[in-house]
């Protein structure tokens, strides 16, 4: 995902899933076709290295993911200052939120 209306789009239709390090945001659009992925790495988590860090490490998280989810979903990562302060703790909480945000998902539907 690249365009902010994406982004808003699913934040804002979606569902949600907190944990300590990120939130998961997720929405089905059959319009959208493929599964999209957006991450938002805001000036909080710190300087510039420490961001795209947090931003590569969601990235590798994703694609593990991403073949597991299904067709038209669109999914936004927002990272929390945690993520940067206990990197330890971002996968556990990335393989907890998403498919919790795809569970809540299709219970929604």
């Amino acid at each position: 995902m690249r365009r902010s209306d994406d982004f808003r789009r699913t934040t804002r239709n979606g569902v949600r899933v907190g944990r300590s390090t990120l939130v998961v945001h997720a929405a089905s659009f059959p319009d959208a076709g493929d599964r999209r992925v957006g991450f938002v790495v805001g000036r909080s988590i710190g300087n510039a290295v420490t961001r795209n860090r947090v931003r590569r490490r969601l990235r590798h998280l994703a694609a593990d993911q991403l073949t597991r989810t299904p067709p038209g979903v669109c999914l936004v990562v927002r990272a929390l200052p945690r993520a940067a302060t206990e990197p330890a703790e971002l996968p556990v909480d990335f393989a907890y939120a998403w498919p919790k945000a795809l569970a809540r998902l299709t219970g929604a539907r």
